[in-house]
């Protein structure tokens, strides 16, 4: 007979600014029984672990953490990819994801086997991209593969359209699509306060400068933050603890999330209804005329990225086999 599973775990591969800030918030919100934090770099893991367990002991978190393998990582509830390589000065975004591409190999085949509930989710950048690959190289149904995506965009959308109508942000019902980069889009057809439409609520303001200033804002504010303090690290944290939350508690919410998109051929961020499966169904959205051309240019797009990282990977592929043949000769 089957022993009862008595704990939730999530399991975060990467300590750095996100991982451990990810951590935090999930230990404060007591999201989970446990978490496992996993790093290569093994000093800083082990710091990380013994500082954020001193937040455990006040008692009010009944939240465990400790350092784990990849093996570990495999078979927890939920794993959160942050780890990722930083760019360097004058390297490529195709060399960039080519190197983080190798490190998602080898994070997927130390982790195997990955249980078969896992649900995946990828918070390191470029995130639609990695997402995308990361469906193949887990193996695990399309559905339990998911990325942050434009969530961390639409809460910015949402922060600077509750100050421009004086509303509370949770009031706000309004999303950021596309890529988590610079041909996302923002759906302003179907943006809405309550039940009233945006152009109703703001008649005067919805102009297209408005418009293009605050997706401009949206856009760029990871970049000023990145600019004035070296990373963003709180916002995406707690989103990315808050998708957790919605996963484990199997809250059945709608969110601008990064999964697959059969009709375009990539992983780029839709609404969905998100649970203890991963996405539970893609929600339907109605776009104008333009917001679909936008969205069709974003796939495009990530598509051509898609493509040239195959043919990037596949050429290391044959430079490694001849290699090896040279070796054996």
């Amino acid at each position: 007979m089957d022993q009862p599973k008595l704990k939730t775990t999530i399991a975060v591969l990467g300590c750095g600014d996100v991982g451990a800030t990810l951590a935090y918030t999930l230990i404060l919100q007591s999201v989970c029984s446990e978490v496992i934090l996993v790093d290569p770099k093994k000093e800083l893991l082990e710091g990380q672990v013994r500082d954020l367990s001193d937040a455990t002991y006040r008692g009010g978190s009944g939240t465990k953490i400790r350092a784990g393998t990849h093996k570990d990582a495999g078979q927890a509830d939920i794993v959160v990819i942050t780890a990722g390589a930083k760019q360097k000065p004058g390297e490529s975004r195709l060399s960039l994801l080519s190197r983080n591409l190798h490190i998602l190999s080898s994070i997927f085949t130390s982790m195997a086997p990955i249980s078969p509930h896992t649900i995946l989710l990828l918070v390191a950048n470029p995130v639609d991209i990695l997402t995308y690959f990361a469906r193949k190289l887990s193996g695990l149904p399309e559905s339990q593969v998911l990325g942050t995506g434009t969530s961390l965009d639409s809460a910015r959308l949402r922060g600077i359209l509750a100050q421009k109508a004086e509303v509370a942000p949770n009031s706000i019902d309004a999303y950021v699509l596309g890529e988590h980069g610079d041909s996302q889009f923002i759906a302003w057809s179907s943006a809405a306060i309550g039940i009233t439409p945006l152009r109703l609520v703001l008649p005067d303001q919805l102009t297209p400068d408005f418009k293009a200033s605050i997706a401009a804002h949206t856009r760029g504010a990871a970049g000023a933050i990145i600019r004035a303090k070296g990373c963003t690290s709180y916002g995406i944290g707690n989103i990315a603890a808050s998708i957790c939350k919605y996963i484990l508690f199997d809250s059945r919410s709608v969110r601008p999330l990064s999964f697959y998109q059969p009709d375009l051929d990539c992983c780029l961020s839709m609404p969905a209804v998100v649970g203890r499966r991963g996405i539970i169904k893609a929600m339907p959205v109605e776009l104008d005329e333009d917001e679909r051309g936008q969205l069709l240019d974003c796939a495009r797009g990530l598509r051509a990225v898609i493509e040239g990282a195959e043919a990037e990977l596949s050429a290391d592929v044959k430079l490694e086999k001849a290699l090896e043949m040279d070796k054996g000769s």
